[in-house]
């Protein structure tokens, strides 16, 4: 065979490759999403309601995590006695009214604030062998609703259950004190160490998803995206 025949079939057969595993990766993502579609359509909870009073909490996003928002202090669980860091004044001085509670891979939670901040490098870190997890803790003044912040009003024993899971996903400690926090991609937020670690099919919106469905209420079976949890929390009328 000539050496330019011989060249040619080289490059169509390097060029048949490369599209091969573009393909491939094409249809790996469009399956993720599409099952993550179906995944989070499946209902735990069904028929599940809020109550009229109760212990109004809130389901945050910003596009890419999700988080769960609490009253600092209530008289199920007062959240300084566990996370040091609430019992601080904000930036602006006022004594925070709410914190919000989040889980998810530790750099991630350090760095990556929108799709745009996520490197390369660790996106396939987290699609190849995740990360360890940590909890991040920021702190709000009477938070208002809009489309990407939306309450819930929970029964007492259903907050309960709720606290009971997000500390459950703490690694025992003898003294809160002693819980070191770190600074997160947001100034008014900390994290701390968590148990577990951090995949593409265990994410922070699976784990939101599996407290507020500890819980009692309605959420979907697989959530790994932010959209997948918030389709459950309906837009009303924002709490006092």
């Amino acid at each position: 065979m000539p050496a330019d025949a011989r060249q040619m079939r080289a490059i169509r057969l390097l060029g048949w490759t490369l599209g091969s595993l573009i393909g491939a990766v094409a249809l790996l993502i469009a399956g993720f999403f599409l099952a993550a579609w179906a995944g989070s359509s499946i209902p735990r909870n069904g028929g599940w309601s809020e109550t009229e009073t109760g212990i109004p909490i809130m389901v945050e996003s910003n596009g890419v995590h999700t988080g769960i928002v609490m009253p600092i202090a209530t008289p199920v669980k007062d959240w300084r006695e566990t996370f040091p860091s609430t019992a601080q004044p904000m930036r602006s001085g006022m004594r925070p009214t709410h914190i919000s509670v989040g889980w998810g891979d530790r750099e991630v939670y350090r760095t990556v604030a929108t799709w745009g901040d996520l490197k390369p490098a660790t996106a396939l870190r987290i699609a190849t062998r995740g990360g360890p997890a940590v909890m991040r803790v920021a702190t709000y003044y009477r938070p208002s609703e809009d489309t990407n912040h939306r309450w819930l009003i929970l029964r007492e024993q259903e907050y309960a259950r709720l606290v009971a899971r997000i500390e459950a996903g703490l690694p025992p400690i003898a003294n809160p004190e002693d819980r070191i926090s770190l600074t997160s991609f947001d100034p008014r937020a900390r994290i701390y160490d968590a148990a577990g670690r951090y995949t593409p099919f265990y994410t922070c919106n699976q784990w939101v998803a599996d407290a507020l469905a500890a819980a009692g209420v309605e959420m979907g079976q697989w959530t790994p995206l932010a959209g997948g949890v918030m389709k459950w929390i309906p837009q009303g009328e924002a709490q006092p």
